[in-house]
């Protein structure tokens, strides 16, 4: 279990978010909501450090995540971030091997199981047949699941994605939120930030949503619909329909 206990940020003395508390349980899909602004990625930032924590404690699976070195922590916790303002120079293969850096030796050599674990991510994230193209000349749907594959080749229990789907169209997107239920279904951890409010009722677990730049409800799906949770903090309608494929919603 990965828990927030009363986290605070604040920049230059002006908070940024305030009394963060809040449990993300092993084994599920745990989804970050909110309007614009609300402070979702902030949240995530601080388990890459990014954010930095002024007051308040983290604890992955009853220890103090925030006193743990940075690459006990990578061996942990994986996080793919929304933006990367650089993309670099390398072929797939090579940029999907970097997520095996936490786990190497001072000599950098990587063994059988560290090739294992890195071809196992290329052939799940279906990126293998560019394995020699270099990444910055890949298309965004593309590049976005090199990366995807680098963050899987750290072999971490814990998966931590900010807006995973942004750069991908509609079928890229399907097939995506269809890796991350096969990865549920093989007990990782999934907490994420998703813009579309559709799927993250569709594949969640549990919500968490956020307002104000606090958590405003920490609810199922189930609980979120009845409650009428969602159309209260955005400001929307709701309908729901099904059919054999599952469960789709409509905003208006």
């Amino acid at each position: 279990m990965l828990e927030f206990c009363h986290v605070n940020i604040s920049c230059s003395f002006v908070p940024i978010l305030h009394d963060i508390s809040v449990c993300f349980q092993k084994g599920n899909i745990t989804t970050i909501i909110g309007p614009n602004g609300c402070g979702k990625t902030t949240l995530l930032q601080c388990l890459n450090g990014t954010s930095k924590v002024t007051s308040g404690s983290i604890y992955l699976e009853g220890k103090d995540y925030l006193a743990m070195p940075l690459r006990e922590r990578a061996r942990k916790l994986s996080f793919l971030p929304q933006v990367r303002t650089i993309i670099p120079t390398l072929p797939v293969k090579t940029l999907v091997e970097h997520g095996r850096f936490p786990h190497l030796g001072f000599a950098r050599r990587k063994t059988q199981n560290d090739i294992k674990i890195v071809d196992r991510a290329m052939h799940f994230t279906q990126v293998d047949p560019y394995a020699a193209q270099y990444a910055d000349t890949l298309s965004g749907g593309i590049r976005q699941r090199a990366f995807f594959a680098m963050t899987l080749a750290q072999d971490c229990n814990y998966i931590v994605l900010d807006e995973p789907t942004t750069y991908l169209d509609l079928n890229a997107q399907r097939a995506f939120i269809e890796m991350l239920l096969q990865l549920k279904a093989q007990g990782k951890t999934i907490i994420l930030v998703l813009h579309d409010i559709g799927q993250a009722l569709r594949i969640s677990d549990t919500l968490v949503i956020m307002q104000n730049r606090k958590i405003a409800a920490i609810a199922t799906p189930e609980m979120c619909l009845q409650q009428h949770i969602i159309e209260t903090i955005f400001d929307v309608r709701l309908k729901k329909f099904t059919d054999e494929e599952g469960n789709y919603y409509f905003f208006y």
